[in-house]
C-alpha cells in the first residue's frame, strides 16, 4: 500500500512520535495561532473553537505546542514500545516502508494501529539518521539469554534478536548457553566434552572461567547432566531449616 504524504514532523520533541494527546494539542495550538494572525480575540476563538477560555490563553501563550507536553503524559508507553527496536533493525537493513513493517510486527503481537508506526517512522526519513533507541541492561539482557526461548515473550525476544545481531561474540555466548541448556534439560552429558572443545575453540573469554570449572571435576559435571537423581529435594529441605 502506498505511503500518504505526512506533515514534517517537530524536532526536538519530548513527546512520542504519533502519541494521539500530543497530535491533538499540536492541532489546537495550530488552529488558535492561525486565528490570533489573522486577528480574532481571544474570546471570539473561543466561541468559535468550543473551547475554554483558559485553554485558549495556555495554547494562545505556548510558543510551541511542545510547551505544552509536561505531566504524566510525556513519557506514557504506547503499543509501539516493545516493537521499537526491531523497526530500527529493519530500518538499518533497508526495510522503510511503513506498511511492511506494521504488518510484520503485527505477526509479533503489536496491537496498535498503522498510523502510529507511520508516524513513528517519519523522523527516520527526514534525519541523517535514525533516533537511536535505549539500549537495553547487561543484566536484562542476561536474563533474556538465560530464559528458555519458549518462554520469552514475543517483545523480548525481538529485542534480544536485535541486540544479538549487532554483537556476534554475544550471538555466539547466547548459542553455548542454550546448547548447555538443553544439555542439563533432557540429560544429555553425553555431549560436555564436545561443547567443551567447542568454546575453546571459539575463543569466548565470558565461559572461560565456567568452562575451566567443569574441567576441574568433569567426571562429576557429566553424570550430573546425564543421571536422572539429583539431590534438589534434599538441599529444598536443608534450606526450609536454615
Amino acid at each position: 500500500m502506498p505511503e500518504k504524504a505526512l506533515a514534517p514532523a517537530e524536532s526536538g520533541s519530548p513527546w512520542p512520535t504519533g502519541h494521539r494527546f500530543a497530535d491533538r494539542t499540536r492541532a489546537k495550538h495550530a488552529a488558535v495561532h492561525a486565528l490570533l494572525a489573522a486577528g480574532h480575540s481571544r474570546r471570539s476563538i473561543q466561541r468559535q473553537l468550543g473551547m475554554t477560555y483558559r485553554t485558549v490563553q495556555r495554547l494562545a501563550d505556548a510558543a510551541r505546542p511542545e510547551d505544552l507536553f509536561q505531566g504524566q503524559w510525556q513519557n506514557r508507553q504506547t503499543k509501539l514500545d516493545d516493537f521499537k527496536p526491531y523497526l530500527h533493525e529493519r530500518w538499518a537493513e533497508g526495510c522503510t516502508n511503513a506498511w511492511n513493517l506494521c504488518q510484520e510486527i503485527k505477526t509479533h503481537g503489536y496491537t496498535g494501529g498503522y498510523g502510529a508506526v507511520r508516524a513513528y517512522l517519519q523522523p527516520f526519513r527526514t534525519s541523517p539518521a535514525a533516533p537511536a533507541a535505549r539500549p537495553p541492561s547487561p543484566r536484562t539482557v542476561a536474563g533474556w539469554i538465560l530464559t528458555h526461548p519458549d518462554t520469552l515473550p514475543e517483545s523480548e525476544h525481538l529485542k534480544l534478536k536485535s541486540v544479538l545481531t549487532g554483537c556476534p561474540e554475544l550471538d555466539a555466548l547466547a548459542g553455548y548457553v542454550r546448547a548447555f541448556g538443553k544439555m542439563l534439560t533432557q540429560l544429555q552429558g553425553d555431549q560436555l566434552p564436545q561443547w567443551i572443545k567447542a568454546v575453546r575453540t571459539d575463543d569466548l573469554p565470558s565461559l572461560h572461567t565456567f568452562v575451566n570449572g567443569l574441567e576441574r571435576d568433569l567426571a562429576a559435571v557429566t553424570a550430573g547432566v546425564t543421571l536422572p537423581w539429583n539431590s534438589g529435594v534434599v538441599e529444598g529441605h536443608v534450606n526450609r531449616i536454615k
